[in-house]
């Protein structure tokens, strides 16, 4: 059986109408975790510059701003590879073609809480999934953006608020170390 593919969302709950920064940071940081435990990475409702029409455009835009990942070279080759994608905001859903949405947050709605160990059970029976992170002070929409993820992923399991770039470091690799356990 195909294992399914984890996808990392990054939400823009920041700054909708300029191309700031932090947004930046977000792309950079994510690219790297997104090869090393072998996921896609997507952005969503980011205020890219019109002129940026591809993934490809996008990734070389960021890489020559920013020394981060090899200074951009593994969100280039996310790009290349056909792995990052660019996306505006969800107006019904997020795109199936990522599986099942997973709203990161330390305020899980209970029935739909999950852990880990079973997302990793998602991924190895051939579902993909998307863990979506919001960017900014208040991270995910609660009216907005809950709603649409099917599961809700405290990383901590103990309602602990984490940092973007540590939740989006972190959640990855706590799933994939229960994929080969």
């Amino acid at each position: 059986m195909a294992r399914g593919r984890m996808t990392i969302g990054l939400y823009n709950s920041y700054d909708r109408s300029r191309f700031a920064e932090a947004h930046r940071r977000a792309i950079a940081r994510a690219a790297p975790i997104a090869l090393a435990f072998d996921a896609n990475l997507a952005t969503f409702g980011f205020p890219f510059e019109e002129d940026l029409s591809t993934p490809q455009e996008v990734a070389e835009w960021v890489s020559s701003t920013t020394s981060i990942g090899e200074a951009g070279q593994y969100l280039r080759e996310l790009a290349h590879l056909g792995r990052f994608q660019t996306f505006g905001f969800p107006k019904r859903g997020f795109p199936p073609q990522f599986g099942e949405t997973i709203v990161t947050t330390n305020r899980p709605d209970p029935k739909k809480a999950t852990t880990a160990t079973a997302l990793a059970g998602l991924l190895r029976h051939g579902t993909s999934i998307l863990l979506i992170f919001g960017l900014g002070r208040r991270g995910l929409d609660d009216r907005d953006v809950y709603p649409l993820g099917r599961y809700h992923f405290d990383l901590t399991g103990r309602g602990l608020s984490l940092e973007t770039a540590t939740a989006i470091g972190a959640a990855p690799a706590l799933i994939a170390a229960h994929l080969v356990a």
